[in-house]
C-alpha cells in the first residue's frame, strides 16, 4: 500500500490499531481503493499472520454455490455432491476470512453468517453435525450498508456484528498527493516487464494530465492508465509525455452524417432528378477530388515523417496533430513499415 497523504496515513493507522484486536472489521471504500490490500494488512499485522488468509468475492459466485463455497457440503447435499467438501470457513480456521462485496449476499446466507459470527458454529450444506471454527472476518463493500439495512436489504443485526469498527479507505481524488508515487511505482513495474533498463520518468505535461483527472476507478484505474501509457509510448530514452486515459477514443475523425433523407426527397420532387450523365460527372469529380486530396495528404505526411526521422510523435508535433491522429494517417496510407512500435 503506497502513499504519503494524511487521509491515507489515517486509514493505515486504523488498520494497524485494529490488527491485534480479535473482532470483525468492515472495510468501506469505492471500487479500486484497495480494500483487499487493506484486509491483507489487517491479517499480517495480527496475531493470526501465520494462519490462513482466505478470500471470497461474494459477487463473483452464484448464490446457489456461495453457501457451499463458504460452509462446505456433505455427499448428497445436491446433484453432483459425491464427497464431503470443506468450505472457506473451515479452511480459514485459526486465520482470517475476507468477504469482499458482502452487500450482494442473500438474506438467507446473511442469517447463517450471523450465527457463525456470534457463536463460531455452522453446519455444512446437507449435514447435521455442528462444527466450530475460530475465524476472524474482514468484510468489504462499496455499498451503503446502513441504507440497505434501513430498506431491509441487509440485516441490521449482522451489520452490528460486522462493524466492531469500520475502516474508511479514501478515494484517490481525496489523496491527490499520492498520485505521483503510485504512478511511479506502476510505471517501474511496467518498464521492467517491457525489458527497459530504467524508467525515464513522466514529463510535466503527463503529470499535469494525471493530476487533472478525477479517477472514478481510483488506484486500479490509475494502474491501467499508467501501464497503457508506458506501453504506447514505447521509448525508454525520453520521459513519457502522453497519458492515454481513455483507450476507447478513436484516433480517426468522425464521418459526416448524411443529410435528412426527407429533405433530399423533397429536393428531388421540387427540382426533379438529374440526368444519369450529370450524376456520373458529379461522382467522377468527387472521386478525382478525394484522390487528389489523399495524394496531397500522403505527400505532406511522407515529407514530415522524413524530416523527423520517421518519429511519429515528433511528426505529430510538427503538423500540429495528436499522436493518435498521425498514427491513424500512417496506417491509412500504409507508411508504417519504417516507424518504431508504439
Amino acid at each position: 500500500m503506497i502513499g504519503n497523504s494524511q487521509a491515507f496515513a489515517e486509514a493505515l493507522d486504523s488498520i494497524s490499531y485494529l490488527a491485534p484486536i480479535n473482532r470483525p472489521v468492515l472495510i468501506l471504500g469505492e471500487r479500486g481503493t484497495g480494500k483487499e490490500l487493506a484486509a491483507e494488512r489487517l491479517h499480517f499485522l495480527s496475531t493470526r499472520w501465520d494462519a490462513p488468509l482466505v478470500k471470497v468475492n461474494c459477487a463473483a459466485i452464484a448464490e446457489s454455490l456461495l453457501e457451499s463455497e463458504l460452509f462446505g457440503h456433505e455427499p448428497g447435499a445436491f446433484t453432483g455432491a459425491t464427497r464431503t467438501r470443506h468450505g472457506r470457513f473451515e479452511r480459514a480456521d485459526g486465520g482470517t476470512l475476507f468477504l469482499d462485496e458482502i452487500a450482494t449476499m442473500s438474506g438467507r446466507l446473511q442469517e447463517k453468517l450471523l450465527r457463525l459470527v456470534e457463536y463460531g458454529e455452522f453446519e455444512r450444506l446437507g449435514g447435521q453435525e455442528t462444527l466450530r471454527v475460530d475465524v476472524r472476518i474482514a468484510a468489504a463493500t462499496n455499498a451503503n450498508l446502513r441504507a440497505m439495512a434501513d430498506d431491509n436489504l441487509f440485516r441490521h443485526d449482522l451489520l452490528d456484528r460486522l462493524s466492531f469498527d469500520v475502516v474508511h479507505l479514501p478515494a484517490l481524488c481525496q489523496r491527490m498527493e499520492d498520485i505521483e508515487p503510485l504512478a511511479q511505482h506502476f510505471a517501474i513495474q511496467m518498464t521492467a516487464e517491457l525489458g527497459w533498463e530504467v524508467f525515464p520518468g513522466f514529463s510535466a505535461n503527463a503529470l499535469s494530465t494525471l493530476y487533472a483527472y478525477r479517477w472514478p476507478g481510483n488506484v486500479r484505474e490509475l494502474k491501467n492508465v499508467v501501464e497503457r501509457s508506458i506501453y504506447r509510448w514505447g521509448d525508454p530514452t525520453t520521459p513519457v509525455d502522453e497519458v492515454v486515459i481513455d483507450p476507447f477514443v478513436s484516433p480517426y475523425p468522425p464521418v459526416d452524417t448524411p443529410g435528412d433523407p426527407s429533405i433530399d426527397l423533397l429536393a428531388d420532387r421540387q427540382g426533379g432528378s438529374q440526368s444519369d450523365a450529370a450524376d456520373d460527372t458529379g461522382k467522377k469529380a468527387e472521386q478525382d477530388f478525394a484522390q487528389r486530396m489523399d495524394a496531397i495528404e500522403r505527400t505532406l505526411l511522407e515529407e514530415a515523417l522524413a524530416k523527423n526521422g520517421h518519429n511519429q510523435r515528433l511528426t505529430a508535433q510538427a503538423l500540429g496533430l495528436t499522436y493518435d491522429q498521425v498514427r491513424g494517417l500512417v496506417r491509412k496510407h500504409g507508411l508504417g513499415g519504417r516507424r518504431r512500435r508504439r
